[in-house]
C-alpha cells in the first residue's frame, strides 16, 4: 500500500489520544526488577542479554547441566527491547521464509525445515512446562495478497510449503475473506502449523522465571561495558561488579556487540507498531476473525497484525527506519510520520472499523543482517559465541541460536555446528556514509517495486545478485 498524499482525517482522529509506550510492557503483572550486580563473581557461563536470545541461552544451558553455574546480565530490564515490544509472532521459520533459505544454503534447508519444527515444539513445551502464562495461541498464519501480482507469488510459495510437508491451505479471494474481511485481499494462505502467538512481553518474563527457578543468577541494571580475556578466563566489567566465567553468550542482537568483529555486519532497524482498543463484538462480527490468526501481506515492504487475548488489534510493520551511523536513542521509539502512515493503512485494510481508536504506539529496534537470519561464531579460542542477525523472527529463532551458541562453547562438533549455515556469514554492510546511502536507496527501490507490480530495478536486482538485502 503506497502512502496517501494527504493526511487522511480518520488516521489522525484515531491517533489523538494514543499513549506512547508500548502496549505489552505496560502491564500490571510487570515484575519488579532483579538488583543490579556489585563486587566479583565467578561463573561457569556468563551470558549477556535478557532478552530472548539470553534467557534461552541460560535456561537450555541449566536444562543440559544443571550443576552449571549461570549467570545472565541485562543492561536494563528483562524484555524491554526487541523481546517485549514485538507483534508476538513465534515463528517455525529459522531462515526468513524457506525461499529465502533455498537461496542461500539450499542443501541445509530439508534440515533446517525439521529443526524449526522442532524448535516451535521446544518453545510449546517450554510455555506449558514453566506454566508460563503468555497466553500462546495456536492459530497459525494468514498470508495475504493485496496486489495481484502477489497472489502468483504465494501459489509459488504453497507449493514449495506442500513439497516441505507443512499444514497449509491456499485461499482465494472469497476464501481469504471468509477467514478474514478485508476489501483490500485478493488471495492467501493459512499456513496451520508454522505459528502460534504470544505475549512477548510475558514470555520473556516468564522465561526469566523458569530460569530463576533452575538456579539462574540475573542482575538487572548492569550493562557490560567491557569483555577482555584474563589467562584462561574471560573478564566481564559492569558500572559496579565484574565476572569471571569460563565460558560467555553475547544475546546483545542489535545492541553494539562485545565483539568489534561482528558489528559490520548488523544494521540496528527501528520498528514501529500500534493497539487499538478492544473492538466490540459487533466490530468483530464485522471482519469476522473467528480462527485468530496472525496475519501478515506479501509486499516487500509487509504490515503485520493480530488480536489479543482482549482482542484488541496490533498492527505494524511496513516502515523500517535506519539511522546514520546505527544509531540507537529511546526517542527514535515514537515517529509520527509512521504512525499516521500505519493508520491509513489500517483504515484501508478495515473500512468497517472506521472510528476505532489506537491507545498506544512504540517502536522498537532490530537486528538485521544481509541474509534476514541469523549468524553464528565464536572467539577468544572458542571461550565466547554468539547469535546475531534474526530480522523480525525472535521469539522462536532465538531458542535455535541458544543452542548453537551452546554447542559452539562445547567445543564439540554437533548436527548444529555442522550446518553450512552456522559455518558461514553473511555479506558485511559498508561502512558509514556508503551504508546509510546504501539503505536509503534500497528503501526507495522497495517501496517502487510494491508500488510497480513487484518489479525489481536494478538495483534490487544488482543486490539480490549479491546476496545483500533489507527488509521490512
Amino acid at each position: 500500500m503506497a502512502p496517501h498524499p494527504a493526511r487522511d482525517p480518520r488516521a489522525a482522529a484515531a491517533l489523538a489520544d494514543a499513549e506512547p509506550t508500548c502496549w505489552w510492557l505496560d502491564d500490571n503483572d510487570r515484575p519488579e526488577a532483579s538488583a543490579p550486580l556489585t563486587g566479583t563473581i565467578r561463573t561457569d557461563l556468563a551470558v549477556v542479554g535478557g532478552g530472548y536470545s539470553g534467557l534461552w541461552t541460560a535456561l537450555l544451558a541449566k536444562q543440559r547441566d544443571p550443576s552449571r553455574h549461570v549467570v545472565l546480565l541485562e543492561g536494563r530490564t528483562i524484555g524491554w527491547a526487541a523481546s517485549g515490544r514485538n507483534g508476538g509472532f513465534c515463528s517455525a521459520s529459522l531462515t526468513h521464509g524457506q525461499a529465502n533459505g533455498m537461496d542461500w544454503y539450499p542443501r541445509d534447508v530439508p534440515r533446517l525445515e525439521r529443526l524449526g519444527r522442532e524448535n516451535l515444539a521446544g518453545v510449546i513445551e517450554t510455555v506449558e512446562k514453566f506454566d508460563i502464562d503468555c497466553k500462546l495461541e495456536k492459530t497459525g498464519e494468514l498470508l495475504v495478497a493485496t496486489q495481484p501480482y502477489q497472489v502468483e507469488d504465494i501459489e509459488a510459495d504453497y507449493k514449495r510449503q506442500l513439497d516441505f510437508g507443512d499444514d497449509v491451505v491456499l485461499l482465494d479471494r472469497d476464501g481469504i475473506r471468509a477467514e478474514l474481511n478485508s476489501p483490500t485481499y485478493l488471495g492467501g494462505t493459512w499456513r496451520k502449523d508454522g505459528t502460534v502467538l504470544v505475549d512477548p512481553a510475558r514470555l520473556a518474563w516468564g522465561l526469566a522465571d523458569a530460569c530463576r527457578s533452575l538456579g539462574v543468577e540475573i542482575y538487572e541494571h548492569s550493562h557490560v561495558d567491557a569483555l577482555y580475556a584474563d589467562g584462561n578466563q574471560m573478564v566481564l566489567t559492569t558500572s559496579a561488579g565484574t565476572v569471571r566465567a569460563d565460558r560467555v553468550a553475547l544475546g546483545t542482537n542489535a545492541f553494539p556487540s562485545l565483539l568489534k568483529r561482528v558489528r559490520p555486519y548488523i544494521i540496528p532497524v527501528y520498528d514501529y507498531v500500534m493497539a487499538t482498543e478492544p473492538l466490540s463484538p459487533a466490530q468483530l462480527e464485522s471482519i469476522g476473525w473467528r480462527h485468530r490468526q496472525g496475519v501478515g501481506d506479501a509486499g516487500n515492504q509487509f504490515h503485520y497484525y493480530r488480536l489479543t487475548d482482549d482482542n484488541c488489534i496490533i498492527w505494524g510493520g511496513y516502515d523500517a527506519i535506519y539511522h546514520f551511523a546505527g544509531r540507537i536513542d529511546s526517542a527514535l521509539t515514537q515517529r509520527p510520520a509512521t504512525f499516521q502512515r500505519l493508520a491509513e493503512h489500517f483504515f484501508d485494510t478495515f473500512p468497517q472499523l472506521d472510528g476505532i481508536r489506537f491507545t498506544n504506539t512504540w517502536g522498537g529496534v532490530i537486528d538485521t543482517c544481509s541474509r534476514f537470519f541469523p549468524f553464528f561464531g565464536s572467539a577468544y579460542g572458542g571461550r565466547v559465541a554468539h547469535a546475531t542477525g534474526y530480522t523480525g523472527l525472535g521469539v522462536g529463532a532465538t531458542r535455535f541460536g541458544a543452542q548453537v551458541m551452546l554447542d559452539l562453547l562445547s567445543g564439540q562438533e554437533t548436527e548444529l555446528t555442522s550446518l553450512k549455515t552456522v559455518r558461514s556469514k553473511p555479506i558485511p554492510f559498508p561502512p558509514e556514509p556508503l551504508r546509510s546511502a546504501v539503505v536509503q536507496l534500497t528503501r526507495w527501490s522497495i517501496a517502487r517495486a510494491d508500488a510497480n507490480q513487484g518489479k525489481r530495478n536494478l538495483w534490487l536486482r544488482t543486490l539480490d545478485r549479491f546476496g545483500l538485502g533489507f527488509d521490512s
